[in-house]
């Protein structure tokens, strides 16, 4: 034994054990055997930090949704993308609007949450692998929290040019994301100077996630500012047309293509 996590669907595996919990469909994971356990994701640092959170939230219906997602499924317009669709919460909500939306997802078992729930079109795959495909549209979306796919200063340009590729002139793209500098936890000032002296941007995180006995690899996922985002923006064809920070240190930034 190596007490190493098993790779595996984490995410996948995750969302099952919380649906069934939700719902009772499905084998529930049961502290001693009799009572419903509750769903923790756990999110490792390289840094060894460790923060634990429970995962009924990707399932939350509309009445339970922060406002600033309200506010950006309000923007939504055409054919909408749903980056990391997750258990499908989203995508259902503009489904039920008449929205033609598409959700992608790389966790084979969080796709199958989402259709179990109802979501029609579905995608498994990263951007980078959907772009190959003839498909365009005019709204991305990447909501909670998942402007981090972004990754940092190396990926940026071709995760943007990928979604380029899906894009219909004077497309948008609708991002939340989290300014991480406002914090004085020494815990994460410290690991910003850590991201500084190593050349990265002081909220580009090394994680790993792990929920029983499975893993991911180690990926980074960015949590950035505003200004930090339009510098990766520069160049790239898109624009940081508007940031919407009424909630911060949360924030929605709007992104938009040459129409």
């Amino acid at each position: 034994m190596t007490g190493e996590p098993r790779i595996g669907d984490v995410f996948g595996e995750m969302l099952r054990d919380a649906y069934a919990v939700k719902t009772g469909i499905g084998p529930r994971p049961l502290a001693g055997g009799r009572l419903p356990r509750p769903v923790i994701e756990i999110i490792e640092r390289d840094d060894g930090l460790i923060n634990g959170a429970p995962a009924a939230h990707y399932l939350d219906e509309p009445e339970h949704w922060q406002p600033y997602d309200h506010r950006a499924v309000d923007r939504v317009r055409g054919a909408t993308l749903d980056i990391g669709t997750g258990g499908g919460r989203i995508a259902l909500a503009l489904q039920e609007r008449g929205v033609p939306v598409t959700g992608l997802d790389i966790s084979p078992g969080a796709l199958r949450v989402s259709r179990h729930r109802g979501v029609r079109n579905l995608v498994l795959g990263t951007v980078d692998e959907h772009a190959a495909d003839d498909r365009r549209y005019d709204t991305f979306l990447l909501l909670g929290n998942n402007l981090g796919l972004i990754e940092g200063r190396q990926r940026a340009p071709a995760f943007l040019a990928a979604l380029a590729a899906l894009a219909r002139p004077g497309a948008q793209v609708i991002a939340h994301g989290t300014d991480p500098y406002g914090t004085r936890d020494p815990v994460h000032t410290a690991y910003h100077e850590l991201n500084r002296r190593r050349g990265r941007l002081g909220g580009q995180l090394r994680l790993r996630l792990r929920y029983r006995e499975l893993g991911t690899h180690w990926f980074d996922y960015l949590v950035c500012s505003a200004a930090e985002l339009a510098e990766l923006v520069r160049g790239t064809g898109w624009t940081l047309a508007d940031v919407d920070d009424r909630d911060a240190p949360y924030y929605l930034a709007t992104l938009r293509r040459a129409p």
